[in-house]
């Protein structure tokens, strides 16, 4: 049905034309390769006990973060998933999926 009805400062409106306006968070626009801060690390917290490897602190928008993320999971050959600023791939890859981020330009740091 969409979105619910917050307090938005408006209870009851008598317009038949009234809509209620709502105040979005414009998308983050892509920072360049070279700006963004990349940290790579091995997670398996609330996973089952499977192993993957985190990509965080990708500052853009979604679309850019799903485009890099398939790039990545493509290079490992498995699959994973991109969502909240975070790039989520099955397995260990972590000096692998470091090394390509460094060869496209990005700042990358391989955590624990």
């Amino acid at each position: 049905m969409g979105k619910k009805k917050e307090k938005i400062g408006v209870v009851y409106s008598t317009n038949p034309d009234f809509v209620y306006q709502y105040d979005e968070e414009p998308e983050p626009s892509t920072l360049p390769p070279a700006q963004q801060k990349l940290k790579v690390s091995l997670d398996r917290h609330a996973r089952g006990g499977k192993q993957v490897t985190l990509v965080s602190g990708f500052v853009g928008s979604a679309d850019d973060l799903a485009d890099l993320g398939k790039v990545l999971k493509t290079a490992c050959g498995v699959g994973g998933s991109s969502k909240d600023g975070c790039i989520i791939v099955q397995g260990d890859f972590r000096a692998k999926i470091v090394e390509r981020l460094l060869s496209m330009g990005y700042n990358a740091k391989q955590i624990g």
